[in-house]
């Protein structure tokens, strides 16, 4: 006899890669009409959620902590935003332009729906508790790569 118990998924690393890559498609789908990486909208999205202008190095260092990527790439990615006119430089700083602004609206509203249907549904409870658990494996995994690199 098959139990809930015995059927009922869990979380692991490659269950966690899964959901990540899965919905990172649906994200890059849209992204690729509009001509973005993943990438250059991880960091709009950091210019744009500031209130504040940063310095390149303030933004590179707040992208690379949540990719985890190299701190060339990211300015490099940097470049292409300004290039695209994306984000502006102001002086020492850089700030997102209105078009950055409102492309970052446009992805925004057009994923909305998607992610509607993908999150719709699920208990509070569970979400709740899968948050605290990526919480947790976020800060270990952080704690490990930090140890690494250290």
């Amino acid at each position: 006899m098959t139990t809930a118990a015995s059927t009922t998924p869990v979380a692991d690393a490659r269950r966690l890669a899964l959901a990540h890559y899965a919905a990172r498609g649906v994200l890059e789908h849209v992204l690729a009409r509009h001509g973005v990486t993943f990438q250059q909208q991880v960091a709009l999205r950091a210019a744009v959620a500031s209130d504040v202008a940063q310095t390149p190095d303030e933004l590179t260092a707040q992208v690379q902590q949540s990719l985890k990527a190299d701190p060339a790439d990211v300015r490099a990615t940097l470049d292409e935003l300004l290039a695209k006119g994306l984000l502006g430089s102001d002086g020492a700083h850089l700030r997102p332009t209105d078009a950055g602004r409102e492309l970052f609206a446009i992805v925004g509203a057009e994923t909305a729906p998607v992610s509607a249907r993908i999150w719709g549904g699920i208990p509070a409870e569970d979400l709740a508790a899968a948050g605290r658990v990526l919480a947790l494996v976020t800060e270990r995994a952080n704690a490990e790569l930090a140890a690494l690199t250290g």
